[in-house]
């Protein structure tokens, strides 16, 4: 089994790179960073070259001149990694969340806290990202936020998946022993649906008996309206 082919930390930057500042066909440059032709072709026109920032691989020790030269010299000549980059494994540790998401953990541990009491604060730091401490103050209202934390679905915020919370809710209703609830949630969600159903169907017959009103009214008045007309004419 041959091994697999080392690409470039950055292969975007490196192919814009490449382009800019070697005379290397775009089928070599796209072969040694792993993309496709075209993506090379719209670089050199400048239709996605202008969104990356150029990266050295001479200077990050991925290729060397002279292998550049080499491939410079022949167009058939496959440039070879010559330090492929470190691979970064993930930690274990709190969950990552973008930064532009933190700022709705509380929401989201606030809305697991009220709904779900019988998931634990390990199980919720875990699926939020988040502390035991966070959490602990967000229960007893002692957060320095507390004020300004309105309890929202975390799936909603984007902090997790509906398949992971489901999960987790599963897990901690069996471990409580109240696996029967999921029974009634779902009675509970057929019948939020059914009165949704029915609220829209309401509106429905509204929103059309009001247009046949409105049509009526306007088909009176064209016929008042012919009326005096007539008797104008009559006069």
């Amino acid at each position: 089994m041959s091994p697999q082919p080392s690409y470039p930390l950055m292969p975007h930057a490196t192919a814009s790179w490449l382009v800019d500042n070697t005379a290397l066909s775009f089928e070599q440059i796209a072969e040694f960073c792993g993309l496709h032709i075209l993506e090379v072709q719209a670089m050199a026109d400048d239709l996605a070259g202008a969104k990356y920032t150029g990266r050295d691989p001479v200077h990050s020790g991925e290729l060397t001149q002279a292998e550049i030269d080499r491939g410079q010299a022949s167009a058939d000549y496959r440039l070879k990694m010559q330090k492929a980059p470190l691979s970064v494994s993930r930690t274990k540790g709190p969950r990552y969340t973008p930064v532009s998401k933190r700022q709705d953990k509380p929401d989201g541990i606030a809305w697991i806290l009220r709904h779900h009491p019988e998931i634990s604060d390990a199980q919720v730091g875990k699926l939020i990202g988040t502390t035991r401490t966070t959490i602990a103050a967000i229960r007893d209202r002692s957060h320095w936020n507390i004020s300004n934390i309105n309890p929202k679905d975390p799936v909603t915020l984007g902090l997790c998946s509906q398949r992971e919370l489901d999960a987790l809710v599963a897990k901690a209703a069996k471990r409580a022993g109240i696996e029967e609830d999921a029974s009634v949630d779902i009675q509970r969600l057929g019948t939020d649906r059914d009165a949704l159903i029915e609220q829209l169907r309401a509106e429905r017959v509204a929103t059309v008996k009001a247009a046949s009103d409105a049509a009526q009214e306007a088909e009176a008045a064209a016929w008042l309206e012919a009326r005096r007309a007539e008797g104008i004419s009559d006069s």
